[in-house]
């Protein structure tokens, strides 16, 4: 989870079959980027994981009087990987709960590599890794 200044995409490529085209470049500012793998073994627990990640994040989003969240989909965090469609599912779970919470959540372009910068804060708290 990244306390960030300024967050740029731009979408580079479709790595899901059946997602819809998306060409899409957005910078999102003063937000907290949350970079998040689904794993395998989330599938068995998918109520608590929703749960645990939602609460991560408003602890830092209060912590760092953060109102907006943006949720990129990077698998690259692990070796092990949920299904696609548990993936979107539980993104869409959390995004949701983050709403529900006051929390003006966005998500980058699921099922797409992208191109981005960050820009991050230097506080301790502006880089904060959870594992759930």
């Amino acid at each position: 989870m990244f306390d960030t200044d300024d967050f740029w995409y731009k979408t580079f490529e479709k790595t899901v079959d059946h997602v819809s085209p998306v060409d899409t470049e957005a910078s999102v500012q003063d937000s907290l980027v949350i970079f998040i793998n689904v794993e395998k073994e989330d599938e068995a627990q998918r109520d608590r994981v929703v749960k645990k990640a939602v609460e991560n994040i408003s602890w830092l989003a209060r912590k760092t009087n953060r109102k907006k969240v943006v949720l990129h989909s990077f698998a690259h965090l692990s070796e092990s990987k949920s299904s696609i469609t548990f993936a979107e599912a539980v993104f869409k779970s959390i995004m949701d709960a983050l709403c529900a919470k006051g929390l003006e959540t966005s998500m980058t372009p699921f099922g797409y590599f992208l191109e981005f910068t960050i820009h991050v804060r230097g506080e301790s708290l502006a880089k904060v890794w959870k594992s759930i």
